[in-house]
């Protein structure tokens, strides 16, 4: 537990009593605060009252009156579309609003004077793979012999985790709920892996998203950035943290080649290059990196090699950790193989930037797809579905999915078991079924990890 600094004998207020939230409250307590909390959920707040919390009914009249600091939970609107109404009490009463990471950050210093070498902390954003990218560089660091934790939106939560060695790491993913309200943002190195449209409603729009992200490397910033340039937005946020033509503050990262004098990485055909002061200094064979297939992913080991190298690891040491690296589950998770016929869970891919990137990763798919659709339709698949040999679509509303897939052949299967059994009597040798909705999952299941663990038991029975 990292104990909670700067609240000495202050109430706090914590809203939300999941993981992140109690984990909060904990060390909160832990540092000498008096905790206050509130959940919606009468067995979230029992829990806490079990551990000793005292619930207090936070939108009431003069519930702020004697509280120094409220801290959130990342699910809970705290601005658009409309504020919950205890952080608008908060708001109004004049009480910051801080979460979990930003206690972090401003606790995690306390007894740095007694390092010889102060731990560091890498920071991974963006909109798909930083859970991938997450993973990849704490595999990385521990595989070398480097005492690594990894937190946040992934793992433990953050101040649930050890307090570090000397020379140790905290790897932590941070979605953008995180990162645009934690009042204290201080990584030693940040990683922004790419932008594409997601969770538009709760950050007034793509500029506010945006921004959110970007707040991972305002005042100040990091003291290096990792950036995808893909995009025009990673584009943009390199040249602003830049300091000047081949400057190392900056690694560029990208899926095609680069060029210019500063430090880069990049992935082309399959192999990754890094580039700094106008030449090659290392270079890697992805194509056989099982757990790590198709240009997206590959976009993922160039933002990991970059961040790995500016903690200070050598190549050797670095690619030793990319071959050894399994995947997560439910991105681009390999899950069996039989008869030529291999079977992925990518669940995750939950809207089309991700399912599409899936879909260019391999050569003929057979597609199971579908869900609750998000705003802006299926027209980015387009340049995927030449990949795609059949799509069997699940989702309570089979028939609208599917009508967005102009040119291929779909069945509407409705059920993931359907699906499942379609797809695997129809299967060739040589081809992928392959799990990548483009759609969230919470018509049919509670998350995308249940659809992804179904589809996971479909296949396990189908291959009995």
């Amino acid at each position: 537990m990292i104990p909670v600094q700067g609240f000495e004998g202050a109430t706090v207020a914590v809203l939300g009593l999941g993981r992140s939230g109690l984990a909060a409250a904990r060390a909160l307590r832990e540092g000498g605060a008096r905790v206050v909390v509130w959940d919606d959920t009468p067995a979230a707040r029992e829990k806490a009252e079990a551990e000793g919390f005292e619930a207090r009914v936070l939108t009431r009249d003069g519930a702020f009156d004697d509280v120094a600091c409220l801290v959130t939970s990342p699910g809970i609107p705290h601005l658009y579309p409309t504020p919950n109404p205890v952080i608008a009490k908060a708001l109004q009463a004049g009480v910051p609003v801080d979460n979990d990471i930003g206690l972090f950050f401003r606790s995690l210093g306390a007894g740095y004077d007694s390092f010889d070498t102060p731990p560091k902390v890498v920071a991974i954003t963006g909109s798909n793979g930083k859970s991938t990218t997450s993973a990849l560089i704490h595999h990385i660091l521990s595989s070398a012999g480097r005492e690594s934790q990894l937190a946040g939106n992934i793992g433990r939560g953050v101040l649930d985790i050890d307090p570090p060695g000397d020379g140790g790491f905290v790897v932590l993913e941070l979605s953008s709920y995180q990162t645009e309200l934690a009042r204290s943002l201080a990584p030693d190195v940040g990683v922004f892996t790419n932008l594409s449209p997601d969770h538009l409603d709760r950050h007034g729009g793509k500029g506010g998203y945006f921004a959110a992200k970007r707040r991972l490397f305002a005042e100040g910033g990091p003291d290096r950035c990792v950036i995808g340039v893909d995009e025009v937005e990673g584009q943009f946020l390199a040249n602003q943290l830049s300091e000047g033509r081949g400057d190392d503050r900056v690694i560029r990262v990208a899926t095609s080649k680069l060029t210019g004098p500063g430090w880069m990485v990049f992935a082309r055909k399959g192999f990754l290059s890094e580039w700094r002061k106008g030449r090659q200094v290392a270079s890697v064979d992805l194509r056989e990196v099982s757990g790590l297939p198709g240009a997206h992913n590959h976009q993922n080991a160039c933002a990991a090699w970059g961040a790995c190298r500016s903690l200070g690891l050598g190549p050797r040491e670095i690619e030793e950790g990319l071959r050894s690296f399994g995947g997560l589950p439910h991105r681009s998770q390999r899950i069996a193989e039989r008869d030529g016929v291999v079977f992925v869970n990518d669940s995750k891919a939950t809207n089309v930037d991700s399912a599409l990137k899936a879909l260019l990763a391999f050569d003929r798919i057979r597609w199971v797809c579908g869900g609750l659709m998000k705003e802006g339709g299926l027209e980015a698949l387009a340049p995927g579905l030449p990949h795609v040999a059949k799509a069997y679509v699940i989702g309570r509303e089979p028939e609208a999915f599917a009508l967005g897939l102009p040119g291929i052949e779909a069945e509407l299967c409705g059920t993931m078991a359907v699906a499942v059994e379609r797809a695997m009597a129809e299967a060739q040798p040589g081809e992928v079924v392959l799990l990548a909705p483009a759609a969230a999952s919470f018509d049919q299941y509670d998350n995308f990890e249940k659809r992804g663990e179904d589809f996971v038991a479909c296949v396990q029975a189908g291959l009995a």
